[in-house]
């Protein structure tokens, strides 16, 4: 496979690292289906693909180990954790529980200025939609995401939050490339905007939970799209 990326250095020119952008093409390869469970994740022949030194690559693989996404298996090293989509489902159940809890009490709790830096994220991350940047609008959505949990006043709420967020996090940025999705994640985060700047708790709690579940939809369309295209084969893509 050709490498993804011609870099000169291990750092990106936006000041983004390189091991950033190897971690997120391979979580997209494995919440895709691209990369099945139990394939081999070797440190050489990954920074000969992706053009760079093996620090960079080893540090993307210690951060697809802590998220739960690589495993090692005794001799074969780092090989792809199974998540069958079932598992992965319920894990988006799960959180968009755990979120909205965290927006209703955010929605109570906030201090003005935490409220006025939630509409600054969110006004920002417009120019990240118009320019389909899902990298950028990633970034965006988990500081978004953690200003919520910030805003509960609770330790343990916010850590919970933040370690089911930490599981999730390869599979909540791969649900943006289906479709329109980064446009309609932006017009639901908008919706929950309103309810808090209404101090609709329950409101803001509904949207949420909708926003998640959507988010879970968008991502099993997006995992049924890619592998129906890898089972087609190259025949049906230069059709």
């Amino acid at each position: 496979m050709a490498s993804l990326f011609k870099v000169a250095t291990e750092a990106e020119e936006d000041g983004g690292l390189l091991s950033d952008r190897i971690r997120n093409a391979l979580t997209d390869e494995i919440a895709s289906g691209a990369l099945v469970a139990g394939s081999a994740l070797e440190e050489q022949q990954l920074a000969d693909r992706f053009g760079a030194s093996r620090t960079p690559v080893r540090e993307a693989l210690r951060q697809l180990v802590v998220s739960g996404l690589v495993e090692v298996r005794g001799r074969r090293g780092l090989v792809v954790a199974r998540m069958t989509p079932e598992r992965i489902m319920d894990m988006f159940e799960t959180s968009a529980e755990v979120e909205a809890m965290c927006v209703r009490l955010a929605t109570y709790r906030m201090t003005p200025l935490e409220r006025s830096h939630l509409m600054e994220l969110h006004e920002d991350s417009r120019a990240m939609v118009e320019a389909n940047d899902v990298n950028a609008y990633d970034g965006f959505n988990r500081h978004f995401h953690e200003g919520i949990y910030r805003a509960t006043h609770n330790s343990f709420l916010s850590e919970q939050a933040q370690d089911v967020r930490s599981r999730l996090s390869a599979f909540r940025r791969t649900q943006l490339r289906q479709g329109d999705r980064i446009h309609k994640s932006r017009e639901e985060h908008e919706a929950i905007m309103q309810a808090i700047a209404e101090g609709d708790g329950d409101a803001a709690s509904r949207r949420m939970r909708a926003h998640m579940l959507n988010a879970a939809t968008a991502l099993r369309r997006y995992i049924d799209d890619r592998l129906g295209g890898l089972a087609a084969g190259p025949e049906a893509e230069t059709d």
